[in-house]
């Protein structure tokens, strides 16, 4: 089992930028990261291959970047033009055994973090 830490998490205006971060306890393979709002299901935000191919959801398309670093074991999320409809708990998951990433629509069992609280305000 993976440990998975996530840091980078806070308050922003709209407009706003964010960078998150999560580590791995060791090597993982696929890697993405999820996002809940109050109230709201756990949906996807972007994900990125062991070999560094990256999917994105509609909402993160043009405004999310996803970047790994394998030799670190980590991933961050580079979020601009934040929205308030951004809020939400942001939770990095992993699927430790498979280097490439299903799509992000599709249930897996992931390994999740704990999560990190981005909220943006208007």
């Amino acid at each position: 089992q993976v440990h998975l830490a996530e840091s980078g998490g806070g308050s922003v205006q709209a407009g706003g930028s964010m960078r998150l971060s999560c580590t791995a306890s060791g090597d993982v393979g696929c890697m993405a990261w999820f996002r809940q709002a109050p109230g709201g299901a756990r949906e996807g935000v972007a994900s990125i291959s062991r070999y560094g191919s990256a999917e994105y959801t509609d909402s993160a398309k043009d405004r999310f970047t996803i970047s790994r670093d394998n030799g670190k074991n980590t991933i961050d999320l580079q979020m601009n033009n934040l929205k308030p409809e951004d809020t939400a708990m942001y939770y990095c998951a992993a699927l430790p055994w498979s280097y490439v990433c299903p799509p992000l629509a599709l249930k897996r069992s992931y390994e999740w973090g704990q999560g990190t609280q981005v909220t943006v305000s208007s």
